[in-house]
């Protein structure tokens, strides 16, 4: 295709560093915030005796929400200059996390949550719309693998020290460090981001319908689109219950859970680096098909900890999060690279909300199929792994076919 263009905004390399810094912090924030729903788990269906399911529905609630405001998104996203858009999105997205910090019942903190979806389900897109404007394709995969250490760091430190903040005060302070954190990174990043608009000279008069129309016209983006979605289900079909499950199953305590994201977001903290690396190296698309295959056997085996010693059960669950994880990189460098420049915020937008629905659906299937029996085990967990190795299978037969902008 036509040479992969980003717009010119005069950025030296040392302000390209700043801004990707700041751009995995935002990351960080808005991660860690859909992330730290899941670990608390336990704590949230005592509090508000809540069911499995219901608990499902409350972290589908964010995913659905977020698909929803991409969908909205996609109709202004490229009419607006990037910086200002993004700086307001995650402010506003702040304010609906310290409204979560400050639910009191189920039904408030399900409308919080809803509100934190809408605002920071499109911060993503805009990361990574903003990534693919600055940095060309050859930097790409350092530049992703950059911003997701935003994962690794929010399950280095950041889910296991709300836990351990939760375990020691309740479940409300790990919203409020969050948001603290947030409005922190809201005036950092009014200094750090630059002006970035080269987008909306080039797409002219062009109508916000236009612009979606011209971006589903393109058979390329569709493929993108099935990608992601069948990426992030493969994920997302097991992480919302692992916690449950290793609690309930596995025989893990309360306290031993933090260990689980610790060692894993350690573990990703330098293979995102590596293989962001070693996508620019080899190529996207042959990283991906690596990574992916080889993100089966943690996918097979997690589902099947019951029984196995806690050593075990932490190299499972570090093998699972460093290659699950590790999928994207490559993944979501040929994804930016996949949309037209001139649309590629709606593009980005509308694979966000893509991508947001399949964590939504893949949450609440799982929930679904999972049951506790009268001893209160987990079953048919295993069924998860299977549709998982199902959806990471038909990924990696679609990359084949993305074509990118180069």
């Amino acid at each position: 295709m036509d040479a992969d263009k980003t717009w010119d905004v005069n950025i030296s390399t040392s302000r390209e560093w700043a801004l990707l810094l700041i751009l995995a912090g935002i990351q960080f924030t808005h991660i860690l915030d859909f992330m730290i729903m899941m670990p608390l788990g336990p704590q949230l269906t005592q509090a508000f005796s809540i069911s499995d399911a219901k608990f499902g529905l409350l972290v589908s609630a964010y995913t659905f929400a977020a698909g929803a405001s991409g969908l909205l998104a996609s109709l202004y996203i490229d009419r607006f200059e990037r910086r200002r858009l993004l700086l307001v999105l995650y402010f506003l997205f702040a304010v609906a996390t310290l409204a979560c910090g400050l639910a009191p019942t189920y039904e408030t903190l399900m409308g919080a949550r809803v509100a934190a979806g809408l605002f920071g389900g499109i911060l993503s897109a805009m990361i990574q719309t903003i990534v693919a404007d600055v940095v060309p394709f050859a930097r790409r995969g350092k530049a992703m693998g950059v911003i997701m250490t935003s994962f690794s760091v929010s399950t280095v430190m950041g889910v296991p020290l709300g836990l351990f903040v939760a375990a020691h005060s309740s479940w409300h302070t790990p919203f409020f460090g969050i948001a603290g954190i947030s409005f922190v990174l809201v005036v950092a990043a009014i200094y750090v981001i630059p002006t970035l608009q080269g987008h909306l000279h080039a797409r002219g008069e062009t109508g916000p319908l236009q612009g979606i129309a011209q971006v589903l016209r393109d058979p390329n983006h569709l493929i993108a689109f099935c990608f992601s979605f069948c990426m992030i289900f493969a994920g997302f079909s097991i992480i919302p219950y692992i916690t449950i499950y290793m609690q309930a199953n596995a025989g893990l305590s309360p306290s031993d859970i933090p260990l689980i994201y610790l060692a894993g977001g350690a573990a990703t903290l330098f293979s995102a680096q590596i293989i962001g690396k070693l996508s620019d190296k080899i190529g996207k698309l042959k990283m991906l098909q690596i990574i992916a295959t080889i993100a089966i056997i943690p996918m097979a085996l997690i589902t099947q900890t019951e029984g196995m010693s806690k050593i075990a059960i932490l190299i499972i669950t570090t093998c699972f999060f460093v290659f699950v994880s590790g999928r994207m990189i490559p993944g979501m460098a040929m994804v930016s690279a996949a949309g037209n420049p001139k649309n590629r915020g709606t593009f980005m937008t509308l694979n966000s909300s893509m991508q947001s629905a399949a964590m939504g659906l893949a949450a609440l299937v799982g929930g679904h199929l999972i049951e506790r029996n009268v001893e209160g085990l987990i079953e048919n967990y295993w069924l998860c792994s299977v549709i998982a190795i199902v959806f990471n299978v038909i990924a990696m037969l679609i990359a084949r076919q993305i074509k990118v902008y180069r």
